[in-house]
């Protein structure tokens, strides 16, 4: 069995890597993220000009008919490069309104996320009140209801932007009555969206320890690089070990979302708990190995931090699917 990526998705990778590179330098991401948006349209309009918003979108409905393992390929070098971007937002709401959508909400809806055109946005936590990610702005909101869900669009809804510790996303709560319900099953979506988010925190996560194994490379200490120290090069090997592990299970997921639906339900709580843990200790200890230069606002380490802790938070806490995961074995 061949666990390495076809030569299109490492075309993928590589030309995302690349892109994102040159769009989200550093002092890109510092100015959206000190300002009153998060978001670029003209970065939006050159994303969607690839054809990301629509790569795991059906190709009869606009997509480029992709799956999950290439939107986790794409996820994965935005959460790297801390990309403030609706990206994930606008796939969650394309992901819903696929798995459960009928076929006119599909045919009404899917052409306009999949171009980026009528970009959606979808519930990613509820605290009590929902929260979405990119909800301004977005031509569809898709929100939870009961075990379903429903689409809403924005007019008739009460958008509130709240400040989050993750200033690269721009988050609001959303009060609605109405909307048009979903017919069908909406939990393939709540699936594909848990491990989206899970690569994200794993892209978050091996940016921290890039940055942190370059200082520990450069920083001296007593006429010796400090990674030299045991102290040190022991916490870089452990942060290694999370980033790979939550990597391993978040392709894996990827992959049983394509190909084996039985076992996508254990297999993205799987991901999203690890992920979720290794994006915050990774970050947590990135920062402890640079020191009294990674508290500091000037380092661009913090909004890694930031950006790992809130989307720990979202869609299920790590504590929350290592429950599902010991429910779905028969554990409780």
């Amino acid at each position: 069995m061949d666990f390495d990526f076809t030569d299109e998705q490492r075309d993928i990778k590589s030309t995302a890597h690349e892109f994102l590179a040159s769009r989200y330098k550093p002092e890109h991401v510092r100015e959206l993220a000190e300002s009153d948006s998060p978001y670029s349209d003209e970065d939006w309009k050159a994303i969607s000009e690839l054809g990301w918003p629509g790569i795991a979108i059906a190709e009869e409905h606009g997509g480029e008919g992709l799956g999950t393992v290439e939107l986790v390929i794409l996820q994965e070098e935005l959460g790297y490069f801390c990309a403030p971007s609706p990206f994930i937002a606008n796939a969650l709401a394309g992901a819903a309104i696929e798995a459960a959508g009928s076929d006119e909400q599909k045919g009404k809806w899917l052409p306009g996320i999949a171009s980026g055109e009528a970009r959606g946005s979808a519930e990613m936590t509820c605290d009590p009140d929902p929260i979405l990610g990119a909800a301004k702005g977005a031509s569809i909101l898709v929100m939870a209801n009961g075990n379903g869900a429903k689409l809403v669009e924005p007019e008739e809804a009460e958008l509130e932007r709240i400040d989050m510790i993750d200033s690269t996303r721009a988050y609001f709560r959303v009060k609605a009555e109405g909307g048009e319900d979903m017919p069908g099953d909406i939990a393939r979506a709540g699936s594909v969206g848990q491990i989206a988010m899970a690569a994200e925190l794993v892209g978050i996560a091996q940016r921290a320890l890039d940055i942190a194994v370059e200082y520990a490379k450069e920083r001296q200490q007593f006429g010796r690089p400090i990674g030299a120290y045991q102290a040190v090069s022991h916490r870089l090997a452990e942060m290694l070990w999370a980033v790979e592990e939550a990597r391993s299970l978040t392709y894996s997921a990827a992959w049983a979302a394509d190909s084996d639906p039985e076992l996508v339900p254990i297999a993205a709580s799987m991901a999203k708990a690890r992920a979720s843990d290794a994006g915050t200790s990774v970050t947590h200890d990135a920062i402890q190995t640079l020191g009294g230069i990674g508290f500091t606002w000037e380092h661009d380490v913090h909004f890694f931090l930031k950006r790992a802790r809130a989307s720990a938070q979202m869609l299920g806490t790590a504590r929350a699917h290592r429950d599902n995961v010991a429910t779905l074995v028969g554990l409780s």
